[in-house]
């Protein structure tokens, strides 16, 4: 790896938990200058030890020329966080009023042509840049997923304000971390990815309550079946090649009809405290005795390698080409 030559070169992370510290740990494996700015006092250890965990993985994968756990710098007042920024990574809690508050503090004191890039999972953009009074222009949305050190979408929205140069320039930049932006064409709650896992979410909400099956006979269904395919190609893909030689349009005109049968339930199920206990403590037997820790590693690893399998036999499953 190398680190991005050009006028991206400081970064500023502002709010430390578990989407902002994969941030920092991405960034400073690319070669970056991080500054953290997070107003509690305990945060700065926190992250430190984050990214300490981490960084292994960072190893395996690949460091770019400078790459060091040193180059990370917190700092408590914002305004002297964003000083020198030439990025800044949004990720505040996901309460729309505190991030209109906080990205509008930061468009006061960022450089500015300094991207303002937020990490929510579901607040409209528009909505994110309507209180910045400087340059609202430069304000999107990059919503990543956990762990978003190894996991390489990126989902780009700009908002009503947003000039697309700046989209463009995020692009590139999340690009040179090796990542795959996808640039969502206009706004919507919860962009693509979250919404496609929500409706997933919601049926199994439903087949839990309903007793049909337990959170691991549902996990199950998922890594056994469809989720091997759609770590490959994605769904549209995966019935395309259903329907044999003559494709999606096979598919379609044999299935189609399908699609009207009340086979989904579309909105999520109350969720009581006899449904919550139900996914919580089958949540809890599947995991056992196992830490959370050892999960996350062997979360990790089997990341690393997938991805490392999809380069292999699937080059092309790209965002920008043909395969």
């Amino acid at each position: 790896m190398t680190a991005i030559e050009g006028s991206i070169k400081h970064i500023t992370v502002v709010g430390t938990g578990v989407i902002g510290n994969g941030w920092i740990t991405r960034f400073l494996a690319n070669g970056y200058h991080v500054t953290a700015a997070d107003p509690d006092p305990a945060a700065e250890a926190r992250t430190r030890e984050a990214v300490q965990q981490a960084w292994p993985k960072m190893e395996e994968m690949g460091l770019a020329e400078g790459a060091s756990q040193a180059n990370l710098f917190f700092e408590q007042d914002l305004p002297k966080a964003l000083a020198q920024a030439d990025f800044v990574q949004e990720n505040v809690p996901e309460r729309e009023e505190l991030k209109r508050s906080v990205i509008a503090t930061i468009d006061q004191y960022a450089p500015a042509e300094a991207v303002i890039a937020s990490s929510t999972s579901g607040i409209l953009p528009s909505s994110l840049q309507s209180d910045c009074e400087h340059h609202p222009e430069r304000v999107i949305v990059a919503h990543p997923f956990n762990p978003v050190y190894l996991v390489p979408l990126v989902e780009l929205v700009g908002g009503d304000k947003t000039e697309t140069s700046y989209v463009e320039k995020a692009k590139d930049f999340y690009d040179h971390l090796h990542m795959k932006p996808l640039i969502v064409r206009q706004e919507i709650e919860g962009h693509i990815a979250d919404r496609l896992m929500e409706a997933i979410w919601r049926e199994s909400l439903h087949i839990v309550n309903d007793g049909v099956a337990t959170t691991e006979e549902v996990d199950a269904s998922i890594i056994y079946g469809p989720g091997l395919r759609w770590a490959l190609m994605g769904p549209f893909m995966t019935l395309h090649m259903g329907g044999g030689k003559q494709g999606m349009r096979h598919l379609l005109e044999q299935f189609g009809p399908a699609l009207k049968l009340p086979w989904t339930k579309l909105e999520a199920p109350e969720l009581t405290d006899e449904l919550s206990e139900k996914v919580v403590t089958g949540a809890e037997e599947q995991t056992g005795d196992v830490e959370m820790g050892k999960l996350e590693e062997r979360r990790d690893q089997f990341l690393i390698e997938l991805q490392q399998l999809l380069e292999k036999y699937w080059p092309g499953a790209n965002l920008s080409g043909r395969l």
